[in-house]
């Protein structure tokens, strides 16, 4: 099991340095989400700060780029990495790709599955010189050497997508290299869905399911007191909150154990009270979606809940002082050994 840590993509000045403590702390990798910064800009300069990392989009989106664009960027990062990049992509939601980005959101699922086939097909073609790629949703059969960045010394990238939902889930298994679990993916969630879910897809295309990596994020809570820990159990809190307002990822707390959870949040969002948002998350939730421990037995609590299940595990709140990220880092270390 590999460890990353995920952060949120950082002014182009300073995302070099922090590369370079990543690597020095002893995570595996950084996983770039994409917020109101691109994941790819941060990818590209901790890929020339850190040599070592591996360096992966947790998400990047897809419908505002055309496949060929996210493939030429994939591509070039995989070569500056030495073929240590891994380039995840996600749908996102309506309202986002529609009224920020003008796009279209029509059946984004099949959508995402045609995306990953055309970003695939565009690999191939900066091999061969020859594009042929004809989809549902994407249509590719023109490249001429001037708009190929040309065969790298390095395989293809892998592509891995953003998946909740059992079809999508599926789908993952079928075409794609990964799958990014959501935040709130807890291990019940991942026994119950995720992997029989994957397996189905994989077999559907006559692959393994060990061929799918399994990209888990991990809300912690750590420190040797309760006092310590009170400040994150609260941020997690509003983290999961937030998380479970989205009605797609209500099944996810209702198979848990805690019904209803979905709904509770949502009357208190349409009423603006934030405050009473987090407030329906107990520490029964906090309990079943977060790891809670002290720092010396940090390494062993997420062993114990991951292992078997994850191939890549991403410390979801490890970014904080210089402190607190080494001793993450070296959490990160132990269980790497």
């Amino acid at each position: 099991m590999r460890i990353d840590v995920m952060m949120i993509p950082q002014p182009l000045g300073q995302i070099g340095d922090l590369a370079c403590r990543t690597q020095a702390a002893g995570f595996s990798g950084v996983l770039f989400t994409e917020t109101g910064r691109t994941a790819y800009l941060n990818a590209a300069v901790a890929s020339q700060a850190a040599p070592g990392l591996e360096l992966s989009t947790g998400i990047a989106l897809a419908f505002p780029r055309s496949p060929f664009v996210t493939a030429a960027a994939a591509w070039e990062l995989q070569e500056a990495t030495g073929g240590k990049f891994r380039l995840g992509l996600g749908t996102q939601v309506r309202r986002h790709i529609v009224r920020r980005y003008g796009m279209a959101f029509h059946r984004p699922g099949p959508r995402l599955r045609d995306y990953v086939l055309a970003v695939k097909a565009c690999f191939a073609a900066f091999r061969t010189g020859t594009l042929d790629h004809h989809g549902e949703f994407y249509d590719l059969d023109f490249i001429t050497p001037q708009w190929s960045p040309g065969p790298i010394d390095a395989p293809d990238p892998k592509v891995d997508i953003a998946a909740v939902n059992p079809w999508m889930l599926r789908m993952a298994g079928e075409v794609a290299d990964g799958v990014h679990i959501h935040p709130i993916g807890e291990p019940g969630y991942l026994t119950r869905q995720v992997l029989p879910n994957i397996a189905e897809g994989a077999a559907k295309a006559r692959r393994s399911p060990s061929d799918i990596a399994v990209i888990v994020p991990a809300m912690t809570i750590v420190g040797d007191t309760d006092e310590e820990r009170e400040n994150e159990r609260e941020l997690v809190r509003g983290s999961l909150a937030f998380y479970g307002s989205t009605p797609n990822y209500a099944f996810i707390w209702d198979e848990a154990g805690f019904e209803g959870t979905t709904a509770r949040i949502r009357e208190k969002q349409k009423a603006g009270d934030f405050t009473g948002m987090a407030a329906q998350i107990t520490d029964e939730h906090i309990a079943a979606f977060a790891t809670e421990s002290t720092w010396d037995a940090l390494a062993d609590a997420l062993t114990k809940k991951f292992a078997g299940i994850a191939t890549r595990l991403v410390l979801y709140n490890a970014i904080g002082d210089r402190e607190r990220f080494e001793r993450y880092g070296e959490v990160a270390r132990r269980m790497q050994r």
